[in-house]
């Protein structure tokens, strides 16, 4: 027994042993994991602290000394010619640093590195013997593997011949296996139709798929796979470089990324995981992280391997997406449309950066599809690393208590019986959009919003307080016209019941246990508060927002900032928007006949043309400046990006949509200008890519005063 080792830490040591070796058998061998990779990542991370500490608890059982874990019987084992090793994990710059700093001080200056998506899907090792596939196998322990040789030969992306010529005797090809997402969630929905448990995510999916007994089944599934490295590599062409080995691979016909690039420095580095980390639901597959490896072979050999995993590569892992969470509940609210959203209420926990406890479920259906059940442990993650979306159960951990979900027949908030809009839809609605309370109060918040009328003094628990004050009195505002006739006297009497932003829901008092009430716009005194006065204040600023601002606040559906901005440009004034007919706005760029048919259909109600009628009345704008001025940036988009000093980006887009041009949010070839100021990001490199004049601040002033003929002028070009 170790000496010197306090109990304590032997006995976590113990216990983070077997939670991880219990980890590696499900994750591995089941294909089941109950934990998520953020979890692993944080239990590896304290037995190494640990270790670190106390390296006489380091044994070759340890957990940190394995690859993968033990195969299991189910397939024919088999060795791989060159072990089959892991990677070490950075989580920070300087973690990265050290990392680069380590193999520098072994080798010298690193003249390049390659980058590559690290993609969670199923590691394999494919055999190659005179061009021919011989085997396939999964990674095991990381010498020895199963084989599932007729289980690969159905992936349409793996040759079971290569091509070309001076190909290897022999040929080990490491790669990731992977099921797209769009096929991940067809393949869900699939399963759920057939009263079977669905996968957790993707990578669940693909490793599911790839070790069914029967290959017909595998070859149902629209598996694919990502070349990333090779072990033995004998005779034909020797590749120089892990870049060069890619290449010479994809002359084979093997499907190697397209993805990859090699850069010069850490810096390069750092721009590489930056863009994925923005853009990391691009790719067709889920990605963690990036793998950052030395470019040189022959740097790759002198810097060698760990029992775990080689010192010239490291993956970068990005902050988790995905966890793991009790749903507690599945409730429902009611948006500004009327639309009845499903969300599950979970045990909150930290995803991506911030603390999760609820998490949308679009509707019915899309419950049933994802198979999900109250009290399920569930996998979830941040969409964009914003919105929390439920992906699906961890079916293993039922035991049995677990509830189905019922839709409600009538709104939580009016009582009024839910029904489709028209028929065909999957979304069902509260048809009271007059009267409901949680519509009038959604929709009074999105007026506030930043897309919209950008009022910043009401928030959340003002538009709560004014559209539902405690009876006996009436809200002051009973619908969206009320907004701009406001009454001091009247605001300082109001009480309301706090309510939970996205779900609507009472807030408990945590010493009552009661609904917190609030007095919002007055003191104890009855006096009003400083925000009344700013609120007044922000009013009077709002009533002079452009056009565009004032169709989103009209909630409108289907009409977002874009269409909104298109109909402003157009028709230059709220009247003859109304008098147009539907072909006329049909014919709007970014407009089309279900925005067009949505707009007439709003129109033509009488308590909607009131709400108009009273912002008039009130002295909101309805029609922009200049409506019947030139228009000189008529046709021209322009792409706005980074931190301008002279404009606001709403600023901006304001003066260009002023003189007719359009703000788009992505580049293209049509894209007329791009206006960059301080951290420009993607678009800049795009509109470089595709030859798209540049204009910085100066630019951007040249092309506001005399047209875009002056700006391409002093525009900055790729060449420069």
């Amino acid at each position: 027994m170790a000496t010197g080792i306090p109990d304590e830490a032997r006995q976590r040591h113990g216990e983070l042993s077997q939670e991880l070796d219990d980890a590696n058998y499900r994750y591995y061998v089941l294909d089941q994991p109950t934990i998520s990779d953020a979890d692993y990542d944080r239990l590896m991370r304290q037995i190494l602290e640990l270790e670190s500490e106390h390296p006489e608890l380091i044994t070759p059982d340890s957990p940190t000394q394995k690859v993968g874990s033990p195969i299991t019987t189910e397939f024919d084992t088999v060795e791989h010619l060159e072990r089959m090793q892991s990677l070490d994990n950075a989580f920070s710059t300087d973690e990265l640093s050290a990392w680069v700093a380590r193999a520098e001080k072994e080798v010298g200056t690193l003249a390049s590195f390659l980058c590559e998506l690290k993609i969670d899907g199923l590691a394999v090792n494919l055999t190659y013997e005179q061009g021919r596939l011989v085997r396939g196998a999964t990674r095991g322990d990381g010498r020895t593997g199963e084989d599932i040789t007729n289980n690969i030969r159905t992936i349409e992306a793996i040759p079971t011949q290569l091509k070309g010529e001076d190909i290897p005797d022999v040929l080990e090809v490491r790669g990731e296996v992977y099921l797209p997402v769009e096929a991940f969630e067809k393949l869900n929905e699939s399963l759920v139709d057939a009263g079977k448990a669905p996968f957790a995510n993707p990578r669940n999916g693909a490793a599911g798929s790839l070790r069914q007994k029967d290959p017909r089944v595998t070859a149902k599934r629209p598996l694919n796979m990502i070349v990333h490295g090779f072990g033995t590599w004998t005779g034909g062409t020797q590749p120089e470089s892990q870049s060069h080995a890619y290449e010479v691979m994809r002359s084979f016909g093997l499907p190697v990324s397209d993805r990859y690039t090699v850069v010069d420095g850490l810096e390069e580095v750092r721009h590489y995981i930056e863009h994925y980390g923005e853009n990391r639901h691009e790719p067709a597959y889920e990605i963690d992280g990036v793998v950052v490896k030395v470019d040189q072979l022959t740097l790759q050999r002198r810097l060698g391997s760990t029992s775990r995993w080689p010192r010239w590569a490291i993956a970068w892992k990005y902050p988790p997406q995905e966890v793991n969470t009790r749903l507690l509940d599945i409730r429902v609210g009611v948006g500004r449309t009327g639309r009845v959203t499903p969300y599950g209420v979970m045990e909150p926990i930290k995803v991506a950066g911030s603390t999760v406890a609820y998490a949308t479920l679009h509707n019915a259906d899309e419950v049933r599809r994802k198979g999900v059940k109250i009290g399920d442990m569930v996998v979830l993650r941040k969409a964009g690393d914003v919105i929390p979306e439920i992906v699906g159960p961890v079916a293993d951990l039922r035991d049995g208590s677990e509830r189905e979900f019922a839709m409600p027949t009538h709104c939580p908030e009016c009582d009024t019986e839910l029904r489709a809009q028209k028929e065909g839809d999957v979304d069902i609605r509260c048809p009271n959009a007059r009267n409901c309370p949680a519509q009038l109060r959604e929709r009074l918040y999105f007026v506030a919003g930043r897309g919209a009328f950008d009022i910043e003094a009401l928030g959340y628990v003002a538009a709560t307080a004014l559209t539902q004050p405690l009876e006996p009195d009436d809200p002051p505002v009973k619908n969206e016209g009320d907004l701009f006739h406001l009454d001091i006297d009247e605001l300082k009497k109001i009480k309301s019941v706090v309510r939970e932003q996205r779900t609507g829901l009472p807030k408990i008092d945590p010493k009552t246990g009661e609904e917190k009430v609030v007095t919002f716009f007055a003191t104890k005194a009855g006096e009003p508060k400083k925000t009344v006065d700013k609120l007044f204040e922000e009013l009077e600023k709002a009533k002079r927002q452009p056009l565009w601002r004032v169709l989103v606040g009209l909630s409108i559906r289907h009409v977002g900032p874009t269409a909104a901005q298109a109909l402003a440009r157009e028709f230059r004034s709220m009247d003859r928007i109304i008098e147009a007919s539907e072909e006329e706005l049909t014919a709007v760029e970014d407009v089309g006949p279900t925005i067009a048919a949505a707009v007439k259909d709003w129109f033509e109600v009488d308590w909607h043309r009131e709400i108009v009628e009273k912002w008039r009345a009130a002295g909101v704008r309805m029609e922009d400046e200049g409506s019947e001025g030139p228009r000189p940036l008529e046709g021209v988009s322009v792409v706005i990006t980074g931190s301008l000093e002279s404009h606001s980006r709403d600023s901006a887009t304001a003066a260009v949509q002023a003189l007719g041009g359009k703000v788009s949010s992505a580049v293209s070839k049509k894209t007329g200008f791009v206006v960059f100021g301080d951290s420009p990001g993607s678009k800049y490199d795009k509109a470089v890519k595709l030859g798209v004049p540049l204009l910085d601040d100066a630019g951007f002033a040249v092309l506001l005063e005399k047209g875009p003929d002056a700006a391409t002028e002093v525009a900055i070009t790729s060449e420069e």
